[in-house]
């Protein structure tokens, strides 16, 4: 059979379907404020510019107050950030362990650590399928909400088929519960596996619930420290769990208002390519892409290793213009909300703010998708290979990405070594490489 290019070679109805970035003209208000005598509105700050800018042009006054289900308020992270060089999450996190007192035996860390992250590392195993998220059966209403979307926006990306998610406060912290006893105990050891046909594993969608206020990341935090000190959840899965919610979920926050709306422009790297069909469901033979990309369209769900190292992973390599991996993930996740997702793509996934957010681009060859996961056991491409026609993508575009920006690269000491990996191979196989990931790319 022909063999269909590793960037995909059709484009989904759905494609552009929906852009969360465009703007309809704002509806005038003035008709039901006077129906209501209405002299003020109040609300709660919204997570998106683009909504606090709506509100601002209400044709009456509005009184924005800010959003309490979080650790920190707006001015507590610009205190924190004020003067420093460097915004790393660590220091934040070791502040906001100590003014929550969670995991703090006295002034210090539970385990004498702060960060278990070496430990939480292992590669996917089938052992790991013992336990999954809590599922809902949908009710009347939620099944009443399906049907309209299924008959306004039926031929979106995306799938209406299986809704296993809670939508009330109370079937939420059913799932929290569920998460605490039966899969926060293996975690930490696990919460970077990637498996196929296997969207969970140990992760407990719990994103989803806090992000829409469900759950407060107070009471997700305090359950599981409550089962670490009970002996039930050891401490690298206790710490782990927590880390994400107290320390990246906050600090994500904090840098999404302190950096304001022209944040979503960077793009450091100068990287101008169109998002790849395979993205919105077109046909690739990369078992990893094929594998996140599904199941982001059949439960708006992946971990955070599927987004990062997978699809985030390639965009990057691929030179994808960041503001259209943003776009795309604020469109596919149902816990993408823009001050969460944004600085997560732009600083973390695509490095496109050049080195704000994090210390080094998160790019990796297919040595690593093939060490987290089992996603390359079948693939037609050999992630041995760096180069040819059956060569694994990932390995190709790697040593292409590093070669295209060496000079920014190699001023990272933590892409030095990279760096110098790539210009002491043999001419001859750097211009094999760069020739394989322009034919990925031309595909």
């Amino acid at each position: 059979r022909a063999r269909r290019g590793p960037l995909g070679v059709r484009r989904t109805r759905a494609c552009a379907a929906w852009h969360p970035s465009r703007r309809s003209p704002a509806r005038s208000e003035r008709s039901r404020c006077d129906r209501s005598r209405a002299e003020e509105v109040v609300a709660v700050e919204p997570g998106e510019w683009r909504l606090i800018d709506a509100l601002e042009a209400c044709p009456v006054g509005v009184r924005m107050v800010e959003d309490d289900r979080f650790y920190a308020s707006h001015k507590r992270f610009e205190d924190w950030a004020d003067g420093r060089k460097e915004l790393r999450m660590e220091w934040f996190y070791r502040e906001m362990r100590r003014e929550s007192g969670l995991l703090m035996e006295g002034g210090d860390p539970a385990g004498g650590k702060w960060n278990y992250d070496k430990e939480n590392r292992k590669p996917a195993e089938r052992s790991l399928l013992q336990a999954k998220p809590m599922e809902f059966t949908p009710d009347a209403i939620t099944e009443e909400v399906l049907a309209l979307v299924g008959d306004r926006f039926g031929e979106n990306f995306g799938s209406l088929d299986g809704f296993v998610f809670g939508v009330t406060r109370g079937q939420a912290r059913r799932a929290l519960s569920h998460f605490v006893k039966t899969q926060l105990p293996e975690f930490g050891d696990y919460q970077d596996a990637m498996l196929r046909d296997e969207p969970f594993l140990n992760h407990g969608v719990l994103s989803i619930y806090m992000n829409i206020g469900l759950l407060s990341p107070q009471e997700v935090c305090e359950a599981a420290e409550a089962a670490w000190k009970a002996g039930d959840v050891p401490i690298n899965s206790a710490e782990g769990f927590i880390r994400q919610i107290l320390g990246w979920r906050e600090y994500i926050r904090g840098i999404y208002f302190l950096k304001g709306p022209d944040y979503v422009a960077s793009n450091t790297l100068e990287q101008g390519r169109d998002l790849p069909a395979l993205y919105w469901g077109g046909e690739t033979d990369m078992t990893c892409l094929r594998e996140a990309v599904a199941q982001t369209r059949d439960l708006a769900y992946a971990h955070h290793i599927q987004r990062l190292m997978v699809t985030g992973n390639f965009a990057l390599l691929a030179g994808i213009d960041p503001d259209e991996v943003h776009r795309w993930y604020l469109a596919v996740y149902a816990d993408a909300y823009e001050w969460v997702e944004l600085p997560n793509t732009i600083g973390m996934s695509q490095f496109a703010d050049g080195g704000l957010l994090a210390s080094k681009p998160y790019v990796a060859s297919g040595a690593y998708i093939n060490r987290m996961s089992d996603y390359c056991s079948g693939c037609r491409y050999d992630v041995q290979s760096r180069h040819g026609a059956d060569a694994c993508p990932f390995n190709s575009l790697y040593w292409d990405f590093i070669a295209r920006h060496s000079e920014r690269l190699k001023m990272i000491p933590r892409m030095q070594l990279a760096v110098k990996n790539w210009h002491g191979r043999p001419a001859s196989e750097q211009r094999q490489i760069r020739a394989s990931a322009q034919a990925i790319l031309d595909s």
